[in-house]
């Protein structure tokens, strides 16, 4: 019987309680009656002893930074303050930990964390809005995009904050489970299932007005559910009712996104899904979900989950 996957959270004095519990309601409770395996999910403190948080009350973790010995994904889920250096145990233990081929996640402003062990540099990487210019001087060798919600590096992820880390967590399922287990923990939680990491951290409108009555969510519904046809701005604009310059404002203000873009992330879940839960072949779902070509299918798949279409069924079906 395989070893389960073993995630391990860094909790230390001073924590937050929303931050430390994102990655706790993703890995750390029994989901199984939904498919989800079982996780071997520790609580690793880096100071010994009660640890305070910012709410007022106390929490006691039952690991220490030696469970991170041997954890195959690592995350910290934030960082007390930016200002101050984290202890060099710490450190060393995240580099011990990449150094073996540990996946690493630094969540808002756990993403300081990972820069001050020197993981981030020259990668790519996001934290919260809010201290991007801090961590921009602090640390000018990683490549920093401010605006994104998580950004996937392969063994290294990061994101913005609070609600984004929660979307960070359930891609990082979603690549260890699968879409359907993703999906089920977004349902439990009543979020939703799957937000692309290249989505704007601030969306001035996030929902529609009148989500029931507004063309523009009708719309979004009608492209999901029609992904196979060759959608374009102006095509969009038109079904709309709306001028493409209006479009173009409207849709940005209501999914964070460029047409094009959120276009993109449709088809590739769409493609993710059908690779995990049918029989089709990678050319018939390539049409299936819009792609030009089969070639244009696997050049967008490489390129944002650095994998195949058939390496990712292999990975979820094992076929």
């Amino acid at each position: 019987m395989a070893q389960p996957h073993i995630v391990a959270v860094i909790a230390f004095d001073g924590i937050s309680p929303f931050h430390l519990s994102v990655p706790c309601v993703v890995f750390g409770e029994n989901r199984d009656d939904g498919g989800v395996p079982l996780f071997d999910f520790r609580v690793c403190a880096v100071e010994p002893g009660v640890l305070s948080t910012t709410a007022g009350f106390s929490i006691a973790a039952t690991h220490g930074l030696e469970a991170l010995d041997d954890a195959d994904t690592i995350i910290v889920p934030t960082w007390r303050d930016p200002d101050e250096t984290p202890p060099a145990a710490l450190l060393d233990a995240l580099r011990r930990a990449h150094a073996r081929g540990a996946q690493l996640v630094g969540l808002c402003l756990g993403a300081f964390v990972l820069a001050a062990a020197g993981i981030l540099d020259g990668r790519p990487a996001s934290t919260h809005w809010a201290w991007a210019d801090d961590f921009a001087r602090r640390y000018p060798r990683v490549r920093l995009d401010p605006d994104v919600l998580y950004i996937d590096d392969g063994d290294v992820l990061t994101s913005a904050g609070t609600a984004a880390g929660l979307d960070c967590c359930l891609h990082v399922l979603r690549r260890l489970c699968g879409a359907q287990a993703a999906n089920y923990v977004a349902r439990r939680l009543v979020v939703s299932p799957h937000r692309q990491g290249g989505q704007a951290q601030y969306i001035q409108q996030p929902v529609p007005p009148n989500l029931r009555g507004d063309r523009l969510s009708g719309l979004l519904d009608w492209v999901a559910a029609n992904l196979d046809a060759p959608h374009t701005l102006d095509t969009l604009a038109e079904r709309a009712l709306m001028s493409r310059r209006t479009f173009t404002r409207r849709f940005r203000l209501a999914t964070g996104s460029t047409v094009g873009a959120w276009l993109l992330a449709q088809r590739l879940s769409r493609a993710q899904q059908l690779l995990e839960s049918s029989d089709q072949s990678v050319e018939a779902i390539a049409g299936m979900v819009g792609f030009g070509s089969t070639a244009s299918l696997r050049q967008h798949f490489q390129e944002t989950f650095r994998t195949s279409p058939s390496a990712w069924r292999r990975e979820f079906r094992g076929v």
